[in-house]
């Protein structure tokens, strides 16, 4: 059960509707997550407008994104955001054997030496404490220009946000990422992406 009660649609104040509407057209459901920001209007609005940015026109390919997400709620241990990377991967037209292959990214065929590149610091970022070094930032050099390890960094900061938030809520997840998760992954697959920094 999650930790702060998501508002129902009932309960919800007028100007978060545009912000629901935004997640529907983006996931095709409105995630418990954005229900519970709802509580604060004014932080789900800021929130939707770093998502905008982030997931709009983009130097780097979106399926990335959703990609590096996923990575980086790996190296957190986000169970609920490591669904939605990987649903939202599926759903901007990323490859299912790839997405599958997402926790081994750095021994699959699926995977450039560029996507190895920005999911190695995703994964490094995402560690408590942060692991990022040099050294991941002189690996990105050969493939990204400025902009787009911008574009990384955003990715990973936002997804930094949101693994908080949804982790420490302990945040219910919805039908739809579940029953994606559930059908791309073994259980031993899943804990095997969730613990990779272990191995």
């Amino acid at each position: 059960m999650t930790r702060i009660t998501p508002l129902s649609m009932e309960e919800l104040p007028e100007e978060t509707q545009a912000a629901l509407q935004f997640s529907k057209n983006l996931m095709g459901y409105v995630p418990n997550s954005v229900m519970t920001m709802a509580h604060w209007p004014e932080l789900l609005a800021a929130f939707r407008g770093l998502v905008s940015a982030i997931y709009g026109e983009s130097a780097i390919d979106n399926g990335l994104k959703r990609l590096i997400g996923a990575v980086v709620s790996a190296a957190a241990g986000c169970q609920y955001c490591m669904a939605h990377t990987t649903l939202g991967a599926r759903d901007v037209g990323v490859d299912e054997q790839k997405v599958k292959a997402v926790w081994d990214y750095q021994t699959s065929d699926l995977f450039s030496d560029a996507e190895r590149a920005a999911l190695d610091l995703a994964f490094a970022a995402g560690q408590i404490p942060n692991a990022a070094t040099d050294d991941h930032f002189a690996a990105l050099d050969g493939h990204f220009d400025e902009r787009q390890k911008t574009e990384i960094m955003a990715v990973i900061s936002m997804f930094g946000f949101l693994n908080r938030w949804n982790d420490t809520l302990a945040t219910g997840l919805e039908d739809k990422p579940f029953e994606s998760a559930s059908a791309l992954y073994s259980p031993d697959q899943w804990q095997a992406g969730q613990h990779r920094k272990d191995q």
